[in-house]
């Protein structure tokens, strides 16, 4: 299946505990043109074997999915699949404890249930290329409700070889404003391809497994801060 432009289609693996919302998810989506949905999986057990066989660009994961959650299958997914498809961790809570702890596991969207199908289907689009982040405001929010970690418990926590460069660090901090790579290029006056190189070294150090992960990552470990009181 191609795109309307002629590009590949995303492929998607849904994941959902409910029978009824896994087949409205692949209704919606499978109207969205460039989406092809090429499973479903309705517990957490499932989701590497079914990764395996289908190969999906996006697993569109369900938090509170059973055995295990959607968190520990993000991380499962990370650990045991070398390439492993990006995950949008999507959720009914307002609990932003599940959407901050999935994305700390390696996911690289989110997006709640009840978003219009249209905002859905461009999340995946958009964490499928990899080149932006989403919802940077929001990432600003729930890192500023985070407690500041100690300055002993920060350096334990801190991915080995963290050393950033000066100039990955602005990188990060534009990544951060979710800014692509063409844009850091125009802000920092470099080359796109220059960008790139220093996106692939930050996601090297904070062992990272794309731009979202390095971003949350960086907050948990005081590499980027968040003002208090910061509003979505």
């Amino acid at each position: 299946m191609t795109a309307p432009d002629g590009t590949a289609a995303v492929s998607v693996l849904v994941v959902d505990d409910e029978e009824l919302t896994r087949a409205g998810l692949r209704t919606l989506l499978s109207a969205r043109p460039g989406i092809e949905v090429v499973g479903e999986a309705s517990d957490g057990v499932d989701v590497v074997p079914l990764t395996r066989r289908l190969r999906p660009d996006v697993v569109l994961m369900d938090v509170r999915i059973p055995r295990p959650d959607g968190i520990e299958a993000t991380r499962r997914l990370r650990a045991e699949i070398p390439e492993p498809p990006k995950v949008v961790v999507i959720t009914t809570f307002e609990n932003d404890e599940y959407v901050w702890d999935a994305l700390l596991a390696g996911a690289a969207g989110f997006i709640r249930k009840r978003a219009p199908s249209t905002q859905i289907a461009e999340t995946i689009r958009t964490v499928a290329t990899g080149d932006a982040l989403i919802f940077p405001e929001t990432l600003r929010r729930l890192a500023a409700r985070r407690p500041p970690l100690a300055a002993p418990a920060r350096r334990d926590r801190t991915p080995k070889g963290a050393a950033l460069t000066e100039r990955e660090q602005d990188t990060l901090r534009l990544m951060a404003e979710g800014l692509s790579n063409q844009q850091v290029s125009r802000r920092l006056a470099v080359s796109v391809e220059t960008v790139k190189t220093h996106v692939t070294n930050i996601l090297a150090k904070l062992h990272a497994n794309n731009r979202t992960h390095a971003v949350v990552v960086a907050y948990e470990n005081g590499l980027l801060h968040a003002a208090p009181g910061t509003n979505n």
